[in-house]
């Protein structure tokens, strides 16, 4: 298991996984494009839907700015197209339910909840370039106001 962060300028590790529609979707689809990846707990639950319908409603400015938005959890195809028909989400959910890329991406890992340690989903997010190289890795996130907080970073 990979624990070790992502730094910037570190290569995005390649991965195919499956979106909502059963569709496969890879990293290597948006070569010469900028990715903005992020990493969620599960689909449907107040802070998940929080952080999804801000990628939402910043999808606009963000696409224009030349960056594909894809959310990654653990949650099945089903569960996952649920999710995007009930808060109207427009881009991609891809389901990795071994969570083997978010290993990959060091979004799996040790974390405290209510004063106990398990293992879970560390909230983060990646944006790759269009060299598939990552700009910025940001983990432990909060799902209130990260997306402006991103968009500021950004410049968008």
């Amino acid at each position: 298991m990979t624990t070790t962060r992502l730094d910037p300028g570190s290569p995005a590790p390649a991965f195919t996984l499956v979106d909502q529609d059963d569709r496969p979707v890879s990293l290597a689809d948006f070569e010469g494009r900028g990715v903005i990846l992020f990493f969620y707990p599960e689909a449907m639950t107040p802070g998940c839907t929080k952080e999804a319908c801000d990628f939402r409603d910043s999808l606009a400015p963000l696409q224009a700015a030349g960056y594909t938005i894809l959310g990654v959890s653990r949650d099945q195809p089903e569960k996952l197209r649920r999710f995007r028909e009930r808060d109207g989400l427009t881009y991609d959910l891809l389901s990795d339910p071994d969570h083997r890329v978010h290993e990959e991406y060091a979004a799996w890992g040790e974390k405290v909840n209510y004063g106990k340690t398990l293992m879970g989903v560390i909230r983060s997010t990646f944006v790759i370039d269009e060299q598939g190289r990552i700009a910025h890795a940001l983990y432990n996130v909060r799902a209130t106001g990260h997306v402006a907080r991103l968009r500021a970073l950004l410049g968008v």
